[in-house]
């Protein structure tokens, strides 16, 4: 795929899929002994000051503990979005802002997930639709 920079493109192509399944974010602190046993589980890492912060299934986290709230469905960009990019993060968070969605988006090296409450999974989804959708249509014209 060849990597969007135009703002325009990357909004109109975004794409977005409501994935399956349910994920929890869990911090595990330095020297936990369960990372060893479920890092290669977790959808995404990010090492924070306070420990390693895992994505891991709904049920993965509340297996090991974890509370199993807030649950977040994950929205895939089907946009081959450049890493140098600019504004599609910013559109996404807008436009969901606007409908009181609160979201956490994590951009990967060809596409951004956006992670929403699970309850605000297809109401998210519908917004972001809409947004691709104007957006085509103010090239239109």
């Amino acid at each position: 795929m060849i990597p969007v920079r135009d703002t325009s493109k990357m909004i109109r192509a975004m794409n977005p899929r409501l994935c399956a399944g349910a994920w929890v974010f869990c911090t595990f602190a330095s020297g936990d002994t369960r990372i060893a046993t479920v890092q290669d589980k977790a959808l995404a890492m990010m090492r924070e000051p306070e420990g390693l912060s895992l994505l891991l299934a709904q049920e993965t986290a509340t297996a090991l503990g974890f509370p199993a709230d807030p649950a977040m469905v994950h929205i895939l960009l089907g946009a081959a979005s450049a890493l140098d990019g600019v504004g599609l993060t910013a559109a996404v968070s807008g436009v969901l802002a606007e409908q009181n969605i609160p979201c956490n988006i994590i951009a990967g090296a060809v596409h951004d997930h956006i992670f929403v409450p699970q309850s605000r999974g297809p109401e998210a989804l519908a917004v972001l639709e809409a947004r691709a959708r104007a957006q085509g249509a103010a090239g239109r014209q």
